[in-house]
């Protein structure tokens, strides 16, 4: 399979992988043939990104940290959570959900198990979804960015499990900002950004009031738009003053809000955020918690289409992760737009006079 823009896909093709709406449920399965009608529609819904199915690259299957069934059963939890509490005339006034505790220690457990089988994890997040579920899937991907980095880091059990349930529900006091404003196609007014500033409060007062949820975790909402220099929200803590699982939390949300299509802007490239990251060390981020996390990010992800400096169009086929700027590429198509008799690949961290020009 490869990846490709939406804008590229023809008629007749095929998905190579699932297509997901907003509560986990599958929109589009594999094997799906794409008519001109599906493919308006997948582009209505804010998908800019699919897989298709590829006669040069039948053997590329992207790596996925964890598994399809424990992915969706994260997002539907997520999802029936937050969607009952939207559901709710005074969120700030609930007192207790029932069993929140322990619903997502068991949903963050399954993750740890699929996270555990891999040895050397360089994470491509490659579920696709639609727009609409953008909260509910950005939650799933922060918090298998921030359980890859407390295991890198060494947490026992007990951590890592605060750290997965902060994770799941950092960004829980969305649920009390009006839908109108978070899912608006256009900058927000100065009252409906201090509006939204308020949800990182909303969502700890949420959490710290629930038996079953550590003060810990209860903090990753608070202090996961806090940054490094003190110029963050909602009390302008810096360094040390702002707890680690918030930082490692705060470091899994930017990531992976850049690389996900938005209603206001394009996505960023994996190795566009990571630019950006490292650019922000000691200024948004600890400098150190970033080399950590960037050293478990595929920069381009197997299946990734790529252009090389040659104006070949290439596939990547597999990453060395000793070198993960550098992979081997698959060429599906020379520089005259012409097809190789047979595909061939290049190993970009043996040649070096091929770079990667951009991905497509």
């Amino acid at each position: 399979m490869r990846k490709v823009h939406i804008s590229s896909v023809q008629a007749g093709e095929r998905l190579a992988k699932p297509i997901f709406m907003e509560n986990g449920n599958v929109l589009l399965g594999t094997g799906v043939e794409l008519n001109d009608r599906f493919i308006q529609r997948l582009g209505n819904l804010g998908i800019d990104m699919i897989y298709i199915e590829d006669k040069h690259t039948m053997d590329l299957i992207p790596d996925e940290v964890v598994r399809d069934e424990t992915r969706k059963k994260a997002v539907e939890a997520v999802h029936k959570t937050m969607t009952g509490l939207m559901d709710m005339k005074n969120v700030k006034g609930r007192a207790a959900v029932p069993e929140i505790g322990s619903t997502f220690r068991t949903v963050f457990g399954s993750i740890l198990q699929d996270l555990a089988t891999r040895k050397d994890v360089l994470v491509n997040l490659s579920s696709l979804h639609t727009m609409e579920g953008y909260l509910f899937h950005h939650s799933v991907n922060v918090a298998v960015l921030a359980g890859i980095i407390g295991i890198a880091k060494g947490y026992n059990q007990s951590q890592l499990s605060d750290l997965g349930v902060g994770a799941l529900l950092f960004d829980i006091g969305m649920t009390s900002v009006p839908k109108e404003i978070w899912n608006k196609n256009g900058p927000l007014t100065e009252a409906e950004r201090k509006r939204v500033q308020l949800h990182t409060e909303d969502g700890f007062n949420l959490l710290r009031s629930q038996f079953d949820v550590s003060l810990l975790s209860a903090h990753c909402a608070l202090q996961h738009h806090e940054r490094f220099d003190g110029h963050g929200y909602p009390r302008g803590l810096q360094q040390k003053e702002i707890h680690e699982y918030a930082q490692i939390v705060a470091i899994a949300d930017v990531y992976d809000a850049l690389t996900s299509p938005r209603t206001h802007r394009v996505r960023y490239t994996p190795s566009e955020a990571i630019e950006f990251l490292f650019a922000s060390g000691n200024q948004y981020f600890d400098v150190d918690l970033v080399r950590l996390f960037c050293r478990h990010i595929s920069i381009y992800p197997v299946a990734s289409t790529v252009l090389l400096n040659t104006g070949q169009t290439a596939v990547v086929s597999s990453v060395n992760p000793n070198s993960v700027q550098r992979p081997t590429v698959r060429v599906i198509k020379e520089a005259d737009g012409s097809e190789p008799a047979e595909p061939y690949e290049i190993d970009l961290h043996e040649e070096y006079s091929y770079t990667i020009s951009k991905t497509l």
